[in-house]
This record gives structure tokens, sequence and C-alpha cells, in this order.
């Protein structure tokens, strides 16, 4: 854990305004003076990635899409598998990130790993259908994330998996079985993470299950670095194209 970096980022998050004419834009201007502290923060305030990652299913010879993947770091948690990937692909709008992710490609030696300047809500990959997509605390930084959920489901071979970790809030009257949160919490993390030009929707997580087969979901509660008892919503899907 590196001080100075966390409060570089933390300034960033608490006081730059993400500016731009679009969201590829806003991004870059967002992430372009924190990317190189990026994963050591994160990895502390974005929970589940890697659960989600080591509970995808991979057969042998996965091709593997990660929407929205930033500086690729999810896929150091596939590192024990890595001999059943077939291939990867890490879209991203944001160049700072992907910059990040061309040196771990580098230094990690990852000959089968593909960086792509794209939005994840029209990638198209070359080669047909994928065996497995991922959106890492992603799908809440897309405008359109219901095009995005649209376009995994388009890509995804039938039988294919879908992986996703997320903050969120739940509906106000959630369907059973489902977490329900305080109003409290339904209004503080929408209004708190969209500073950072992160939209917390109450109908990603429903929009998901009528999309995809159910195979596991967990909602929980993570810690933010340097707030003490104070937790946030997040959750892990797996879901499954019938």
């Amino acid at each position: 854990m590196n001080l100075l970096a966390d409060l570089r980022t933390l300034y960033h998050l608490a006081f730059a305004r993400p500016r731009g004419d679009d969201p590829a834009g806003r991004l870059e201007a967002f992430y372009r003076h924190q990317a190189d502290g990026y994963d050591d923060f994160r990895r502390r305030l974005l929970h589940g990635r890697e659960e989600m990652m080591r509970r995808l299913e991979l057969p042998e010879g996965a091709r593997l899409l990660d929407l929205g993947g930033g500086t690729g770091s999810n896929l150091e948690y596939l590192a024990d598998r890595w001999d059943q990937l077939g291939s990867a692909e890490v879209v991203d709008l944001c160049p700072a990130l992907l910059r990040v992710a061309s040196a771990r490609v580098a230094r990690r030696g990852w000959d089968k790993v593909a960086l792509v300047l794209g939005d994840a809500s029209t990638y198209k990959p070359p080669g047909g259908p994928v065996d497995v997509i991922t959106f890492s605390y992603s799908l809440t930084m897309i405008p359109d994330w219901f095009k995005a959920v649209d376009r995994a489901h388009e890509l995804l071979r039938p039988g294919g998996m879908v992986g996703v970790a997320d903050f969120y809030v739940a509906r106000k009257w959630p369907a059973p079985g489902l977490r329900r949160h305080t109003a409290w919490q339904r209004w503080f993390w929408p209004w708190w993470f969209s500073w950072d030009n992160v939209f917390l929707s109450p109908d990603i997580l429903p929009y998901l299950q009528s999309r995809f087969r159910t195979v596991c979901l967990e909602e929980r509660q993570g810690r933010i670095p340097y707030l003490p008892g104070v937790k946030v919503p997040y959750y892990i899907f797996l879901g499954r194209r019938p």
C-alpha cells in the first residue's frame, strides 16, 4: 500500500470531476492521473472480483471477453487455470487504463491476451461466439448498461457464462429472495457514487437475471478504504445463456 498514491487517488475520487463530451473523454480525464495507482487502491475497494473470476467455468480452450476490463488485473485471478484459456480480450474505452494493461501483458508474457480500445455496448469480437464474458465493476460506469448486457447475451454461445461483480442498490420492493436495502442506502449510495460518474441502478441485477439463468448470486457489503465502519452493497452474479 502506497499512502501517497492512495492520497492522489482519493483526491481524484473526491474532488476531480470527470469532464468530457463523451464517455471515453470523461473516463480518460478521470483516470489518467491515477491510473498507475489504480490496481492497488481498487483491490481494497472493489470486492468480490477474485471470487467471481475463480468461480467461472472455463471449458478447454475457452474464449474470454472482459468488457470494461480496464487494467487487465482480473486475468491475474486465472493464473492457476491459464492453460485452459484459449484467448482473452480486454475491452475498455479508457486509454490510460489500457496502457497499464499493456504493461501488465508485457510483464507477464501473456501471448494469448488482446487489448481493445472499444465500447462494451457495441464491440463485436472476431471469430464468432465466446465462452465467457465478464463485467467487473464496469456496468455501473456504462451509460447504456442494458445495451452492454444485451451485447453480452448476443456474443455468448448457448450455455456460455457471464460473470459480474459490482456495486448496487436494491429496488424498493425487491423480488422474493433478494436483499432489501434501507431508504438511506437507496438514496445515499447512488448520490455518493454519481460524483464519479458511477451510477448504481436498482434495475441492473434484475435485468441480468431476466437475460441469463442464475447460477450463483451473492449479495454482500464491503468496506471502503479509510472510512472505518462504512460498508457499501455489492454483488457477485454468475449466469448462463440458456
